[in-house]
């Protein structure tokens, strides 16, 4: 019963992208909208009743499909793991990307290759769940590779713009980067234990007398590298904020609820062997952090909409990692949840803005939209209340979490934090303030059509605004929820201590005045003064260096790029030329050879019969000479 359920869980996207695959086209857009939605919500709904049925089981439900991979004494089974950690994983990425199909029936409608998109969408779904419900390393990295494809085909979806192209590429390749690493650390594990497996893994690391410490530190670390390509942290990073220019519903599916946060995944599911390389996590802490700030920093001076959403999601994407670094994978459990509540929200809303500006993304074109579109505006108030930190909205209650962590483990990384989630509540309402307040900046044509969305469009809204509001109560200080579902993950959670000190409500109201400051700011900034952000080119000093992303892609381009392009232009025009014409050299001299050699083909006899009798005389000399 189990494994027909956990099949239908995993293929049901799948079936729904060979429909739309191969007969989407003929089906219609609506119809293949509809089988794309109810694929995932069909997966949603197997989620919810494993979820349910999880209380009985706490131990979690394993599932071996078959014998997969045999090696003398390593053995890997191609089977799921369906636990705590995986269950809360698969609700809010079927869940959520349920949502995000609804929406994308409307949004897509116009484009030709509606059909296409969401079989895209679908493929990515069923690579993701194979990620998270994977019971072993190497089932997870079938999955991992595959929300990288995934992800290539969605954002350059709109191929017929190289700009578009470009990006996907970048993505692609510094995936590819990141993904050599996690496969290192694989093979290292691998060959220490002869196991992949989770549960193998986890007892041979904490109960053997015999680890070698080394090598499981350079297994840390090289795991740590591929979540860095895939989560976005420094230096792998900069793949993104291009990615923006896949279709809004692509932004917010996989780069707020679902891919960046497989490398959260992956570590918190790995806690064990993390907990054990003290130094890999001072590593991921620090990164972390300094991830957070220089995406917050370079945030504050974008102009399109969906690249401010973007550096965001990398903002935040470090406060998660600056908590795993400190041990804390709960509180980064936490935020992951909540992030994929607000951010779904905040790309979606921009979707609609977008929508109804056809297709423009500059907030200095924006302005004054809040009456025009007042459930769009609501509901990305809400979330922006709640990524700024806002009491009793989700996102104070997990971001107030990370900073009371990083206080007591690290001040130096609490105060990092600290500035990065002060920028955090500025350029948000920066964006809101822009976007929905003093008149309209844009053409006289989009003032004369501006309109809220249509409903399949606000709808998913409204859900993420409800789960923005209310996502908090999950783990509530001193009463965490969370927390003691994930005891069997996490098994320090048994003893851990959940009180609230003098301390702690004097953090919490630094981070609470701290945000509202940058919320104020913004206010002074961009309502009462009215400013709207100049022209790229009269932007001078640091504002200049910070807009252009402090021109890490410049030096990439320097560092690693032109070399590359300049060295296989060297093999092509040079050493490929020099053997090209080696090998035609030889094939004219063979020719050659064979022109000159044909001319003794006479077809005379006389001739024939001479030369046989030279050689037969060669012959019998040669015999009796050898004696």
């Amino acid at each position: 019963m189990n494994t027909n359920i956990a099949l239908v869980l995993v293929l049901a996207p799948f079936l729904g992208f060979l429909l739309n695959v191969f007969f989407g086209k003929s089906l219609g857009k609506t119809v293949s909208g509809v089988i794309g939605t109810l694929a995932v919500v069909v997966s949603f709904v197997a989620t919810v009743y494993f979820f349910g049925g999880l209380a009985a089981q706490p131990e979690g439900i394993r599932i071996a499909l078959f014998d997969w991979i045999q090696i003398s004494n390593f053995k890997v089974d191609f089977g799921f793991q369906l636990d705590q950690l995986s269950l809360l994983w698969l609700l809010f990425v079927t869940g959520i990307g349920s949502l995000i199909h609804l929406y994308s029936i409307s949004y897509m409608h116009d484009d030709e290759n509606m059909h296409k998109f969401f079989a895209y969408l679908n493929l990515f779904i069923f690579f993701m769940i194979t990620l998270v419900i994977g019971s072993n390393l190497l089932v997870m990295f079938i999955g991992w590779e595959g929300v990288g494809l995934c992800s290539y085909l969605l954002i350059g979806f709109w191929y017929k713009n190289q700009e578009y192209n470009d990006a996907a590429k970048k993505a692609f390749i510094m995936n590819r980067i990141g993904d050599l690493g996690l496969l290192i650390g694989i093979f290292i594990l691998g060959s220490l234990f002869s196991t992949v497996d989770y549960t193998s893994l986890k007892a041979a690391i904490t109960t053997g007398s015999n680890v070698d410490m080394y090598w499981l530190t350079v297994a840390g670390f090289a795991l740590f590298i591929g979540a860095c390509g895939k989560s976005a942290q420094i230096p792998l990073y900069t793949w993104l904020p291009d990615a923006m220019a896949g279709p809004t519903p692509v932004s917010a599916l996989i780069h707020a609820a679902t891919m960046v946060t497989a490398g959260i995944f992956m570590i918190t599911r790995l806690n064990f062997l993390f907990d054990l390389t003290p130094d890999v996590q001072n590593v991921i802490a620090i990164v972390g952090a300094v991830t957070a700030l220089v995406a917050a920093t370079i945030g504050l001076l974008q102009n399109d909409i969906k690249k401010v959403l973007a550096y965001s999601t990398v903002s935040q994407l470090g406060l998660m990692f600056l908590a795993l670094g400190l041990g804390a994978y709960e509180v980064a459990v936490f935020h992951v949840i909540t992030h994929a509540f607000f951010k779904a929200c905040l790309f979606l809303g921009s979707g609609s803005v977008i929508h109804a500006l056809h297709g423009e993304q500059d907030m200095r074109n924006m302005g004054g939209l809040r009456k025009a579109m007042p459930i769009t505006f609501i509901t990305m108030l809400i979330a922006s209340l709640a990524i700024s930190g806002v009491p009793l909205f989700s996102g104070f209650f997990s971001k107030d979490e990370i900073l009371l962590v990083a206080f007591h483990h690290n001040i130096p990384l609490w105060v990092v934090a600290s500035i990065a989630s002060v920028m955090t509540a500025f350029y948000m309402f920066r964006l809101m303030f822009l976007t929905f307040f003093q008149e309209f900046r844009g053409t006289a044509e989009q003032k004369h059509h501006l309109h809220e969305s249509p409903a399949l469009i606000t709808f998913p809204l409204i859900i993420l605004a409800i789960l923005a509001t209310v996502g908090g109560v999950i783990s509530l200080p001193g009463n965490s929820w969370l927390n003691h579902y994930l005891i069997p993950i996490l098994p320090k959670l048994a003893t851990a201590a959940h009180h609230l000190g003098t301390t702690e409500y004097m953090l919490m109201g630094v981070a609470v005045v701290g945000g509202l400051f940058g919320i104020g700011l913004a206010y002074i900034k961009f309502v009462k003064q009215n400013n709207v952000p100049v022209l790229d080119e009269a932007l001078t000093g640091l504002s200049k260096t910070i807009y252009n992303k402090y021109y890490v892609d410049e030096v990439y381009d320097a560092i690693f790029v032109k070399p590359i392009n300049a060295l296989s232009n060297f093999f092509r025009d040079t050493v490929e030329t020099g053997l090209s014409a080696l090998v035609f050299g030889f094939g004219k001299v063979t020719n050659e050879l064979s022109y000159q050699g044909k001319k003794i083909q006479t077809g005379s006899i006389g001739l024939y019969l001479f030369v046989f009798v030279l050689g037969l005389c060669a012959i019998v000399s040669y015999l009796f000479l050898a004696q």
